[in-house]
């Protein structure tokens, strides 16, 4: 029989009361705590949730729910990644062996805590249309100025050619943009880091792409700031998303030592 494992959704204060809900699957949630921090969890007998795609997003999706319930709540959290387990050992339980990594972490997880209290991350993705940059463009005007009366396949070329500078140019001005557009959100952010994983809109080229941690008090600083951006540049599309829990900003450490490999990692 597989010994009882628990399934770990976040780091709170251990004073967090209300009604957290359900999680994944329903499962009946309740906090481990020890010392000044706990972690909301749930029993689990199996294995590591994996199946088909649909299944996973759902689990995903049912995640994250429980640790925005949890924010909500607590007012700050740590996140942890899908699908951490916290597995029993021969001298010790599954909630034994959380509430030991619970209490050599306590006094960095407390501090983490306290930082992100009623903070929430926003992600900004800065990007410009290479054909709405390149319209006052000397070049790219002498290039379609050109094309005009051109026969079919000439046009062609020409359009292939019209493309790559739009590229380039867009390409330059991303580069000049990029530290004044960092700069500004920044000063406006607790803390700012980069999201290099984002995927810029097809057909636009990428400026930066980053999460801000905001007091909740100040999102309204970074809208209009944004605001401000796009109305100095017509060519910026711009995506403002959140507020979300501090998913980028948790620094939540390894949940075991480098020896011991039978509890997950966040």
């Amino acid at each position: 029989m597989t010994a009882e494992s628990l399934y770990v959704y976040a780091i709170v204060p251990a004073a967090t009361t209300g009604e957290l809900g359900t999680g994944i699957d329903r499962t009946s949630l309740e906090l481990v705590p020890s010392g000044d921090v706990a972690a909301v969890v749930h029993r689990h007998s199996g294995a590591p949730y994996e199946g088909a795609d649909d299944d996973v997003k759902r689990w995903v999706l049912e995640h994250g729910d429980v640790i925005e319930r949890a924010w909500e709540r607590a007012g700050t959290v740590l996140p942890v990644s899908f699908n951490v387990l916290v597995a029993a050992a021969e001298d010790a339980s599954a909630q034994q062996r959380l509430q030991e990594w619970l209490a050599r972490g306590a006094a960095a997880l407390g501090e983490r805590l306290d930082r992100l209290r009623d903070r929430v991350e926003l992600r900004v993705e800065i990007a410009l249309d290479p054909h709405v940059l390149a319209e006052q463009h000397p070049d790219a005007q002498n290039l379609l100025a050109d094309m005009d009366g051109r026969p079919a396949g000439v046009q062609r070329l020409l359009r292939k050619k019209l493309d790559q500078l739009e590229r380039d140019i867009a390409d330059r001005v991303a580069d000049d943009l990029y530290p004044e557009y960092r700069r500004r959100l920044a000063v406006i952010s607790d803390e700012l880091t980069e999201n290099r994983s984002a995927r810029t809109e097809p057909g636009t080229v990428a400026v930066l792409t980053v999460a801000v941690l905001v007091r909740r008090e100040n999102m309204e600083r970074v809208g209009l700031e944004l605001a401000a951006i796009q109305q100095e540049q017509p060519a910026a599309r711009i995506r403002y998303l959140g507020p979300w829990p501090p998913y980028s900003f948790a620094e939540v450490p390894a949940m075991t030592p480098e020896a011991d490999p039978s509890v997950g990692a966040p």
